[in-house]
């Protein structure tokens, strides 16, 4: 890929601390270093998904019937990790890998590309990628990138969807930001209060068997509404443990 911004290295500005994923009842948990397991910020978001969100995903799966919604689910994630991968080795390395041979894996890579191009631009520091962090005694979980955001300081993750999505549709994800700047802040002694959700929808295959342009989407989640979404993750939080 032609180098189209300059290359900033990763800036060791914190320690990260490695911490071990595991299961508990089937749903993941980190061993934090003091040897206490906490849930995930996943599985917190999961368990206390609100029943009309539950609805509405069983409505999909009766519509498209459970095989076919099985098969999506799998293709989206691996489209997801396999994009995550080109994105972590670009941060680290400074070098996209070359298209792949194999076919199925040309929309990630195209997806990743969209979201080097258009999005990686604005990061001014990497601080690190794949980062592990935790909130003693309340959750863990893995952010795809901290660093500076246009400035400022700010969590970053990487999204791969289906079609492209509206604002209103990914409070998760934006409770998942203020999640990790919270366990960031709790950890490190930071002030994150910024956030932003990189994300690039599938490729369309055309009919020359070429692929179209990826969309690409970004959604920031500033100071000004940084407390709405603390708070909402909070509660979630509350209600967990209220529910374990």
């Amino acid at each position: 890929m032609e180098k189209v911004f300059e290359y900033k290295m990763i800036i060791q500005r914190y320690e990260y601390t490695p911490i071990n994923r595991t299961t508990v009842e089937g749903k993941r948990h980190y061993c934090l270093p003091n040897g206490e397991k906490v849930p995930s910020v996943t599985t917190i978001l999961d368990r206390t998904k609100p029943e009309e969100a539950k609805q509405k995903l069983q409505e999909w799966k009766n519509r498209v019937g459970v095989e076919r919604a099985q098969q999506i689910t799998t293709e989206a994630a691996n489209r997801g990790t396999r994009m995550h991968a080109y994105l972590e080795t670009y941060i680290a390395s400074d070098e996209m890998k070359p298209l792949p041979t194999n076919p199925y894996a040309h929309p990630s890579w195209f997806m990743a590309a969209e979201v080097i191009l258009k999005g990686l631009c604005h990061v001014d520091e990497f601080w690190g990628s794949e980062v592990p962090v935790y909130y003693s005694g309340l959750y863990a979980g893995t952010t795809d990138c901290v660093g500076v955001w246009k400035g400022r300081p700010a969590i970053m993750d990487f999204k791969q969807t289906n079609k492209p999505k509206k604002r209103e549709w990914i409070g998760d994800y934006f409770m998942q930001l203020a999640a990790y700047a919270e366990a960031h802040n709790d950890t490190h002694g930071t002030n994150i209060q910024d956030g932003v959700i990189l994300m690039c929808a599938q490729p369309r295959l055309l009919e020359d068997n070429t692929y179209s342009v990826p969309e690409y989407q970004e959604f920031e989640v500033t100071r000004d509404e940084f407390a709405h979404w603390r708070d909402e993750w909070m509660k979630r939080v509350e209600l967990y443990y209220l529910m374990s």
